[in-house]
C-alpha cells in the first residue's frame, strides 16, 4: 500500500510503498476513506515531539473495516470507523471514570516491544504517530482508538470529528460545562474555534463571541452562528467583550496560545468565571499571573487536552447531531486533496480562507 511518509524531521512528505501486518491482538485493519490535515501533524513532520522518523502521521481518519484481529470485540467487517488520538486501556482509574483523556497507560494500545512493527518499508521499521498513522491508504489500529459511526456521515466530514471537532465542541460543553444562557468567547475562529461556536449553540449560550485579527473568519464565524464577531487590530477586543455582555464571559477559549492574547482572554472572564487554554504556538510560552488577583476575582485558568473528550461517547453523538442539521461540518470543509499532495496541502492551510483540507483521493 501507498502512504505519504516524514524520512527526516523538517524534510516534509513523500509518498512511497510500505507494507502493514495482518492485525493481531484488539487491532483492527481500516481502509482508509478520508484524512485531514491537522497542524499537530506539521508540527510532529517538523520538530521532535518523541516520534522517530522514518514516520506515518495522520490523526483524523475516517474508514471501513477490512479485517480485525483475533480479540478485537467491537467490530465487524464493513463497519464505518473514526479514528481519535485519545489512546486509552479501558482499565485505569482514569478511564473507569469516564477520563479516557487521562490514560495512565496508553501505550496498551500499541504494540509492544519483541513484537513485529505494524508498519514496514521492506526491513525498515516505520514509526505510527499516535497509534494512527492515517496518511496511507490503510491502517491497523487497536479497537480503543476506534469509534463506529453512522454509514450515512460523509468520510471527509467523519474524519474531522476525531480532533478538530472533539477538541472545540468538548472545551465548551465537557470542560467549561456551558450552560443554557452563558456567554462565551471564542479567541481564533480557525477550524477548532469554529467548532467551540458548534459547541456553544448545542449547549445554549446566549452570546457567543469571535475573536480573531482576519475578518475573513469572523464573517464565517457569524455563519456558524456567532452572535457577535470583534476584530482585535481593529477594537479593544476586551472593552468590547465588557460591552456586549456587561459584566464579563462566563468562559473564554483560547484557541491561539500567544501569551498576550491568553492575558486578554483572562481579562475577558468575569468574576468567577473561567479561562480555557487550547492552542499554543510557542511551546515555551509564559504568562505572569498576579495571584492575588486570581484569589479576589476567583477566576479559573484550565490547560485541555482533546476536548475532555470520552471518543465512544461524544464521537457518535456529534455525528448524530450533525445527520440532525444541529452540527455544521460541512463548512469546515475547504479543499480535497489526493494522498501524494500532503506536502502541497499544508501549503494551502497557510490561506486564511482555508480551514481544513482532507485526502480523500489516492486512497484506494
Amino acid at each position: 500500500m501507498k502512504a505519504a511518509l516524514v524520512r527526516e524531521i523538517g524534510a516534509g512528505f513523500v509518498t512511497e510503498e510500505v507494507q502493514l501486518a495482518a492485525p493481531i491482538g484488539r487491532e483492527v485493519l481500516i481502509d482508509v476513506k478520508a484524512s485531514g490535515l491537522c497542524h499537530t501533524d506539521l508540527t510532529a513532520s517538523r520538530n521532535n515531539i518523541g516520534y522517530e522518523p522514518p514516520m506515518v502521521l495522520g490523526h483524523e481518519v475516517a474508514g471501513i473495516v477490512a479485517a480485525v484481529g483475533p480479540d478485537a470485540t467491537e467490530f465487524v467487517v464493513g463497519d464505518h470507523v473514526v479514528g481519535c488520538l485519545v489512546q486509552s486501556c479501558g482499565h485505569c482509574e482514569a478511564c473507569l471514570t469516564g477520563r479516557t483523556f487521562q490514560c495512565e497507560h496508553p501505550e496498551e494500545t500499541l504494540r509492544h516491544a519483541g513484537e513485529a512493527p505494524r508498519i514496514r518499508a521492506g526491513d525498515e521499521a516505520i514509526t505510527q504517530a499516535f497509534g494512527l498513522g492515517g496518511f496511507a491508504q490503510q491502517a491497523l489500529i487497536h479497537e480503543n482508538q476506534l469509534v463506529k459511526v453512522s454509514d450515512e456521515i460523509p468520510f471527509p466530514q467523519a474524519a474531522l470529528l476525531g480532533c478538530g471537532v472533539v477538541t472545540g465542541v468538548g472545551a465548551v460543553i465537557n470542560t467549561a460545562n456551558t450552560q443554557a444562557g452563558d456567554a462565551v468567547v471564542i479567541i481564533g475562529a480557525g477550524g477548532v474555534g469554529l467548532n467551540a461556536i458548534n459547541g456553544a449553540i448545542v449547549a445554549g449560550a446566549s452570546k457567543i463571541i469571535a475573536v480573531d485579527v482576519a475578518d475573513d473568519k469572523l464573517e464565517k464565524a457569524r455563519r456558524f452562528g456567532a452572535t457577535h464577531t470583534v476584530n482585535s487590530t481593529k477594537t479593544d477586543a476586551v472593552a468590547e467583550v465588557m460591552r456586549i455582555t456587561g459584566r464579563g464571559a462566563d468562559a473564554a477559549f483560547d484557541f491561539v496560545g500567544i501569551p498576550a492574547v491568553t492575558a486578554s482572554g483572562l481579562e475577558m472572564v468575569r468574576p468567577g468565571g473561567g479561562l480555557y487554554l487550547i492552542g499554543i504556538l510557542d511551546p515555551a510560552a509564559t504568562m505572569p499571573l498576579l495571584t492575588i488577583g486570581l484569589i479576589g476575582t476567583q477566576k479559573r485558568i484550565q490547560g485541555v487536552y482533546m476536548g475532555s473528550t470520552t471518543p465512544k461517547h461524544d464521537i457518535p453523538l456529534y455525528a448524530d447531531l450533525y445527520l440532525q442539521g444541529r452540527f455544521n461540518l460541512d463548512d469546515l470543509m475547504s479543499r480535497e486533496i489526493a494522498l501524494d499532495g500532503v506536502e502541497e496541502g499544508y501549503g494551502l492551510l497557510k490561506d486564511p480562507t482555508v480551514t481544513r483540507v482532507v485526502i480523500t483521493s489516492g486512497l484506494s
